[in-house]
């Protein structure tokens, strides 16, 4: 016969396995430039943008990683700059138990997944609070970037040598 207490206690036991936490979600850096302010001279508000975009990633402690995402948008009316804003947007987490690959698209595209939607709301405040209409960043796959930055790595990768 089986002791149910014991097979309820198993049962309760949390199973060993990878392990991710969001500790926090910060603003690290921003910056807002409108070198002309909101009042350009124009007939119709019309820009071009410009943005890009970029990560990178820190041990701060024993499987504790930051994770920061830079934003740099500028809008453009002819050859002069409307608004330039930046904003480095960062993440704390813990990850234990995973293999380096399943940590590297960890870091690479589902933490700054997670910290975007945060990076694009600063923004889109900073342009408002400039006195600019309002502006939401396009959604993106942060999975094709990482895909595209590791296959560009592979691709500027010296070829070996059989003479090694």
């Amino acid at each position: 016969m089986t002791d149910n207490l014991t097979d309820g206690a198993a049962a309760a036991a949390p199973a060993a396995g990878p392990e991710l936490n969001l500790q926090n979600v910060y603003v690290k850096d921003a910056s807002f430039e409108a070198p002309s302010g909101p009042n350009l001279a124009v007939a119709e508000w019309n820009p071009q943008f410009g943005m890009s975009m970029n990560t990178t990633a820190n041990m701060v402690g024993p499987d504790a990683h930051e994770v920061v995402l830079t934003i740099t948008l500028e809008a453009k009316i002819a050859d002069k700059v409307a608004y330039l804003v930046e904003v480095k947007q960062a993440g704390l987490f813990i990850a234990r138990g995973y293999l380096e690959a399943d940590l590297r698209r960890i870091i690479g595209a589902y933490v700054p997944s997670v910290i975007f939607p945060y990076a694009r709301q600063t923004i889109s405040d900073l342009i408002m609070k400039g006195g600019f209409p309002p502006f939401l960043l396009p959604p993106v796959n942060f999975d094709v970037m990482l895909e595209q930055s590791m296959a560009q790595a592979a691709a500027n990768a010296p070829a070996p040598s059989a003479f090694n």
